[in-house]
Parts: C-alpha cells; sequence; structure tokens
C-alpha cells in the first residue's frame, strides 16, 4: 500500500466539495471560506496546545485536523494545493538564512521552512 499523500487529501477534499453541503461536511466548508478559516484556526491552535503539552498521540490527531482544514480552507478560496507546493520548493532552494536576508527590512514574518 502505498503512503497517504497531501495530494491525496486535496483530491479528496475537492470530490467532496462537489457534493451537496447537506451531505457533506467539506462541501460546507468549502462553500464558506470564513468559517473553514475559523475551523483552521481552531485546529491550528489545539495542535499548537498538543505539541507544548508533549502529547504525541494528541499532536498526531490535531495536525491532522489542521492539515485537512487547511486544505478545505484552500480550496474554499480557489487556491491549488500545487501552488503551495510550489512555494515550499521555491524556498527550500536556498538557505533559510539567505530567504530571509532577501526579504525587506523588518519582515520577520516566519515565511521560511530552513
Amino acid at each position: 500500500m502505498s503512503a497517504f499523500t497531501l495530494a491525496d487529501l486535496a483530491r479528496i477534499v475537492a470530490t467532496r466539495a462537489a457534493a451537496s453541503p447537506e451531505e457533506s461536511y467539506t462541501a460546507r466548508l468549502v462553500a464558506d471560506p470564513a468559517r473553514a478559516a475559523k475551523k483552521f484556526g481552531e485546529e491550528a491552535v489545539e495542535t499548537v496546545i498538543a505539541a507544548i503539552e508533549n502529547d504525541r498521540a494528541g499532536l498526531v490527531s490535531e495536525s491532522a485536523d489542521a492539515l485537512y482544514h487547511l486544505v478545505a480552507l484552500l480550496a474554499a478560496r480557489g487556491i491549488d494545493l500545487e501552488d503551495v507546493m510550489a512555494e515550499l520548493a521555491r524556498r527550500t532552494a536556498q538557505s533559510g538564512l539567505a530567504e530571509k536576508a532577501s526579504r525587506p527590512a523588518g519582515d520577520d514574518s516566519g515565511g521560511r521552512n530552513g
């Protein structure tokens, strides 16, 4: 059995988003970007709490929730996961320090992965 990927998740979200909102939680989220954003925020906070509490099982579970809700939020805003992956690829092509140095002064947004 092959590993489940974020691309697999994006395909599932896209398929479920096409269903009726009365039949699909994902369709309801994608139809309401503000709701999707709030749910992602809630799950992100729960992920942080699990990490701070050193709750391994909770961190795994909440991370799964956060990833799902992020992919649903991206779909709600018409952003392909591939666009995010391309941005990650672009960022990882240089060191984090080099990327940070290339930002305008005062931009410490933390948008680096290395």
